[in-house]
């Protein structure tokens, strides 16, 4: 199977790439930020831990919405 570049997209497919890409970044992003403000006592285990979660594609953050926090 041929490898495609970004030149062998059509206008398209590039958008469809640059909105998920945006998404992802926009997740990790929430994600860090609700961390980094959160308090120890209302994450699931170690802060640490779910920042390396977080890096892992777009499932990371999700993980961390859905399990990660404590709810108030």
């Amino acid at each position: 199977m041929e490898r495609r570049r970004w030149k062998d997209l059509s206008e398209g497919q590039r958008a469809v790439v640059a909105v998920l890409g945006a998404v992802q970044v926009a997740l990790l992003a929430a994600a860090e930020f609700d961390l980094a403000r959160r308090a120890p006592d209302q994450v699931r285990g170690p802060k640490v831990a779910w920042q390396l979660v977080c890096l892992i594609n777009t499932i990371g953050p999700l993980l961390y919405f859905w399990r990660g926090r404590l709810r108030r």
